[in-house]
């Protein structure tokens, strides 16, 4: 018989420890570390002896390689997320905040696959049976085959599963409410969580069928529970979105099977989730074409180009450290054009307020923003409107110069779609398509920028 080993897990973190200590290191935690038998990965179980293994034939890398076969849901916006719909034998983790549409654009989804004939089992752990029927009565999705259940034993879910003769999709909402009979733990630990996780991943590997693990954030927007489980699984999938505005964004920061740079946008409504197809019209609804420090950037998520406006507000400051506030963009990134526009192009913000936010509540990272930025900062500082038929883009390095960005020929096209005609932009290659746009200015420093804005502002005295 081997010997039973046992450790000490975090049931915050997930840090291991050799030892019981009331403080854990790893997150400062007191009170969080609880006894947990070793197990020796997927299938393991406490105390079990090692088998003596088998030799598994190897082959080379050349081989001829089929597509993993998927499953196409309907809903565009999600399908373009996954990278082509659901692939079979799959294991997807689905996290956001609470009340933000995880429940529902499942049961979207779910009723969509079910109308084209598939299986569809959908197991509530945390919802009764009529809690659940309730919402699809209030989005109109009853009349959907989807068999539902609520469970949160692990062992009986299965067996119910085995019953059901290999559905095509299974949908556990959430992983942190079941619990397995090979953990002592309560559920929602460290432990419960992940033993549910291999059993719930063993099963999909061995059926075929898609599997979908609803996951709870913490406070920091991290899914609850141990980080083990985003590496198991194929797929983790973020549902975001503000409280206050009706759009939400699908996006994938893990995917065996698809592109990870993706996005989906949604509207929720009081039928559910609507998808957006063009969420550039969605972003620049409400937008002031007169305000001073508003400009459009062009953006990209993915290989979607994306329309977004930017407001800044700069104001004297009356504090000893004038205030820096972000919304929607990088707080780092903000003081190094700060500190550009003040060294190479004479524009002094040292003393002074500056407010950034991206408007809608959109999230941008790419560095193509930083023209646009520092537009918005300038245009503010002036009092000037900037040009409404006009769009920015481009990158900004230390030296003031505007470096070039990729798929400008797309953002082009996406700005004279929506109706804009002119563009402030990195120069663009010998060899570039024709422009879509009536007229590009092509930057090669930032100077360039402030001087005609600050020109504008003397025209206007």
């Amino acid at each position: 018989m081997a010997k039973v080993k046992s450790r000490f897990i975090c049931q915050n973190c997930g840090a291991v420890s050799n030892k019981w200590q009331g403080k854990c290191d790893s997150c400062n935690e007191w009170n969080t570390l609880i006894e947990d038998v070793e197990v020796a990965g997927i299938g393991g179980g406490p105390g079990k002896p090692l088998r003596k293994g088998r030799v598994i034939p190897l082959t080379s890398l050349d081989g001829e390689t089929d597509q993993a076969p998927r499953t196409i849901t309907g809903m565009s916006e999600l399908d373009r997320v996954t990278g082509g719909g659901f692939v079979r034998g799959s294991a997807l983790l689905l996290g956001g905040d609470p009340g933000i549409g995880k429940s529902t654009i499942l049961l979207q989804a779910a009723s969509h696959l079910a109308n084209k004939g598939h299986k569809i089992v959908y197991i509530s752990g945390e919802e009764a049976i009529d809690q659940v029927r309730l919402r699809a009565q209030r989005l109109g999705l009853s009349e959907a085959k989807v068999r539902l259940g609520a469970e949160t034993s692990v062992e009986d879910i299965l067996a119910t599963l085995e019953n059901e003769k290999d559905p095509a999709l299974v949908i556990i909402d959430s992983i942190q409410t079941l619990w397995t009979e090979q953990a002592e733990s309560a559920p929602g630990t460290v432990t419960q969580v992940r033993a549910s996780s291999q059993a719930m991943i063993r099963y999909a590997k061995k059926s075929g069928a898609t599997i979908i693990l609803v996951g709870h954030v913490t406070k920091e927007g991290q899914i609850a529970g141990p980080r083990v489980v985003e590496h198991m699984v194929d797929g983790v999938l973020y549902f975001e979105g503000e409280g206050a505005h009706q759009f939400r964004i699908l996006r994938a920061v893990k995917n065996r099977f698809g592109p990870t740079d993706e996005i989906g946008v949604f509207e929720m409504t009081g039928k559910g989730l609507r998808e957006v197809h063009n969420p550039s019209e969605l972003f620049l609804g409400e937008r002031n074409n007169t305000a001073p420090g508003a400009v459009v950037f062009a953006g990209m998520e993915g290989s979607r180009p994306l329309l977004v406006e930017i407001q800044a507000l700069v104001s004297p400051s009356q504090l000893g450290t004038p205030r820096r506030a972000v919304v929607g963009w990088d707080s780092a990134r903000l003081a190094m054009i700060l500190a550009v526009l003040d060294a190479h192009c004479g524009v002094r913000l040292g003393g002074h307020d500056v407010y950034l936010n991206v408007a809608g509540g959109m999230k941008i990272s790419e560095p193509a923003a930083d023209l646009a930025i520092a537009a918005a900062l300038t245009a503010s500082l002036a009092n000037v409107a900037l040009e409404k038929e006009a769009v920015y883009f481009g990158e900004v390095s230390l030296s003031g110069s505007v470096r070039p960005v990729s798929h400008a020929a797309g953002r082009m096209r996406e700005s004279a779609k929506l109706g804009f005609t002119k563009a402030y932009m990195p120069p663009l290659p010998e060899k570039a398509p024709k422009s879509d746009l009536d007229k590009t200015i092509a930057l090669e420093n930032l100077r360039e920028l402030v001087a005609e804005i600050l020109t504008k502002n003397a025209n206007k005295e």
